[in-house]
């Protein structure tokens, strides 16, 4: 190919800066799109998870696995006292959520359903739905059809004492009282199960 060959296939100076301007564009639109997104769902929205601000007290550590859990007495949306102490000897999913995080509502079928599924071979299951009120908590748990029991924790102080910064968080406990595992954001049914199954002995 001679020089005034390759002069004629090489794109004209006008037609490169076409290409780098649409490519420009299409990079301009990708920050924007991406900004709008940000801007609906919000920072607390990431990852499954959406973000906790607690107000109540954060002092001391945190519960890992194979320590004991915090103890605390709270009220359920129907007015009646729970406290950790009450599932002594009995395991216990210990799950954090509230009607207003989206992924709590879509791992909320799945929840109920594996309460009915274990709930015979000794699977407790206590939620604590994190700011909102209990008139809130019982319209959403009616809705929803919950049938284990849940405590409303509209100041974040269970939250708070669980160092739960987003929800849904999971607390899987054994019947020795202990922690066997702690998972952060929604669960799919068969992790849902794995994690059951290693808390009830299986």
């Amino acid at each position: 190919m001679n020089a005034a060959q390759a002069a004629a296939n090489s794109p004209a100076p006008g037609r490169v800066a076409g290409r780098l301007q649409t490519i420009l564009v299409l990079a301009a639109t990708v920050v924007v799109i991406g900004a709008a997104a940000y801007l609906i769902s919000g920072p607390g929205q990431s990852a499954g998870v959406s973000q906790v601000n607690l107000t109540g007290s954060v002092a001391g550590a945190a519960p890992v696995v194979g320590a004991v859990p915090p103890n605390f007495t709270a009220q359920t949306y129907d007015g009646k006292t729970v406290s950790l102490a009450a599932y002594a000897g009995k395991p216990l999913w210990l799950t954090f959520g509230a009607s207003w995080c989206p992924d709590c509502r879509a791992e909320a079928p799945d929840v109920e359903a594996a309460y009915q599924k274990f709930q015979a071979q000794g699977l407790n299951v206590l939620g604590v739905f994190i700011s909102e009120s209990a008139a809130d908590v019982q319209s959403y748990a009616g809705r929803v059809g919950f049938t284990f029991p849940i405590a409303v924790d509209q100041n974040t102080q269970i939250a708070g004492e669980y160092r739960t910064m987003g929800i849904p968080t999971h607390f899987f406990i054994g019947a020795d009282g202990r922690i066997k595992d702690v998972r952060i954001g929604a669960l799919d049914p068969a992790t849902m199960d794995a994690e059951i199954q290693g808390i009830l002995g299986h």
